[in-house]
Parts: C-alpha cells; sequence; structure tokens
C-alpha cells in the first residue's frame, strides 16, 4: 500500500511526513498543511532524501519543542502500556517507554507512591495544562461505562491492568473495565497479560465480570484430560491425591480442588489412574 503524507502534525502519534530540507542539527520534515519538524541527526539514514516519506513519532523535547524520532514508543497517545519506574522526583515519576526522553507521571496521575524499578500500568494520554504527554495511572475515568453488543457468554479480548483484593482488573475490547474474579482464574495470569474472555456478567455500573472459560465448555472432561497429560510428564507417578491443599493443586493442574477431585473419581472410575495417600499412579 503507497504511503500518504499526513495532513498534518499529531503529538503522540506516528506520522508520515516529507524530508523538506537537511540542516546542521537534522532533516526537517514536512506534513501536508505546510508545518514541519525537525528529525535530530542521530536519526537520519542515508535512505531518507530529499522528498522521501519518513515513518516518525512526534513528542517534545526537554525545552518542550515538538521534535520527530524513528522510533515507536511502547505506548502511544491514549494507549495503555505497563511500564518501568526509573526515577522519582517529589513532583512525579519518570516511566520508561522506549524513547531518549523518559516519560513522566505526575503525582496527582499517581494512585500511590512510585518506586524506582517498579512496573506500573499507564495511559498516555496529553495534557491541557502543560501541553504534554504524559502518564497517568488513574484510568477509571477513560473507562466507556456504556458497553455496547456485550452480553452473557460474549467473547472479548482482555488486556490485565492491576490486582485487587477481588482479583484482576482488565480493560475489555479497549475501552471497557472489567473484573477476573480470583475463584475463577486456574492459570497463570499476570499483569500486561493479553488474553480471550467471556463475558459473565455486565453490571449496573457499567463493569463487566469476567470468566477465562468457555462457556458451555465441557468442565470436568477437560479438567480429567490435563490431570492425565501432566500425570503422563511425569512419568506417571505425582505426589497428590484428594486431601491436597487447594492452592497446591491451582498452582500445579490450573484446577479448583473440585474439579481436581471429579477428575480424580473420573479418571478412576475409566481405569486410567490409580489414587493412594502417596500420590496419584498412571495404570499401564
Amino acid at each position: 500500500m503507497e504511503k500518504t503524507i499526513s495532513p498534518y502534525l499529531e503529538l503522540g502519534k506516528m506520522n508520515t511526513l516529507r524530508v523538506d530540507r537537511d540542516t546542521t542539527p537534522g532533516l526537517y520534515l514536512m506534513a501536508q498543511d505546510g508545518n514541519d519538524v525537525l528529525l535530530p541527526g542521530q536519526y537520519v539514514t542515508d535512505d531518507m532524501i530529499e522528498n522521501s516519506l519518513v515513518d516518525v513519532f512526534l513528542y517534545t523535547d526537554s525545552e518542550d519543542r515538538l521534535v520527530a524520532n524513528t522510533n515507536k514508543p511502547l505506548a502511544m497517545l491514549d494507549e495503555f502500556a505497563l511500564l518501568e519506574v526509573v526515577d522519582v522526583a517529589p513532583f512525579g515519576a519518570f516511566m520508561n517507554w522506549g524513547l531518549p526522553k523518559d516519560l513522566l507521571v505526575p503525582k496527582m496521575f499517581q494512585k500511590t507512591p512510585f518506586e524506582i524499578g517498579e512496573k506500573r500500568f499507564i495511559k498516555i494520554i496529553y495534557d491541557e495544562r502543560t501541553h504534554r504527554l504524559v502518564g497517568t495511572e488513574k484510568l477509571g475515568d477513560f473507562f466507556d461505562r456504556k458497553p455496547k453488543g456485550l452480553t452473557a457468554n460474549k467473547e472479548a479480548e482482555i488486556l490485565v491492568i492491576s490486582k485487587t483484593p477481588l482479583g484482576f482488573k482488565c480493560i475489555v475490547n479497549g475501552k471497557y473495565e472489567g473484573l477476573i474474579y480470583h475463584n475463577e482464574i486456574f492459570e497463570d495470569i499476570k499483569l500486561g497479560d493479553k488474553k480471550t474472555a467471556y463475558v459473565k456478567t455486565v453490571r449496573k455500573d457499567g463493569n463487566i465480570d469476567l470468566t477465562l472459560r468457555r462457556p458451555g465448555s465441557k468442565k470436568d472432561g477437560s479438567s480429567a484430560q490435563k490431570v492425565l497429560e501432566l500425570l503422563q510428564q511425569s512419568k506417571g507417578i505425582m505426589p497428590y491425591n484428594y486431601k491436597s491443599d487447594a492452592e497446591l493443586i491451582k498452582s500445579v493442574f490450573g484446577l479448583s480442588k473440585k474439579e481436581f477431585k471429579r477428575s480424580l473419581t473420573q479418571l478412576q472410575d475409566d481405569g486410567k489412574i490409580e489414587v493412594k495417600d502417596t500420590g496419584i499412579y498412571l495404570k499401564a
């Protein structure tokens, strides 16, 4: 597909611009409306000749001047990303978002104080006060509270953004807020994970309760198969039985204890395993 020049310069986004002129500090790139921006010399390559088109990301430098960069950040305007804290100051924290100038998350946009080395889920926004791109951890105001097309059992794409006492908060289809309760999770899940989930309920406040299990799936059959496969991978012996700790079962098999016990019973009835006080044994 042939590239077309961006109609105007867009802060926080990738722009396709025309090389207008070469100067000592770098190339000046121009949009259709005649406005231009500097691409510093360290990002200029030999194929960037006059009138050629270049894809660049636009942000502001340390002196708040609009500047171009050929690198794409980990997240652009209105996007979300799990970013690492690289420095803290009384007025905010600085995050590594893949560009030479770190992204500031002002103190007012933090839920709790940031610490160097930790990771936080951030949305990139335009700060009307400073006319800069900044990050915010306070995402509640950005969610659409009137979900459309999402009903019970509907499939949705989720992005896991935080862990709470109730479960994991998620961004649903890029614009809604959802929650997977801890007792609904029987697999490894961590911040930044992108997964397919299914709607359980859309609540009156617009929040969505989710599950990672496909509606109508044969839970007992699939659970029993998982136990059998893990047993086969463990040379036919595993040190678990009906009395094993629920959290241990969840971490090893990704199942609730109730499902685990049903699976053991099913596999015993099918003559595939034997359960003893010392563990589970695969029958020949």
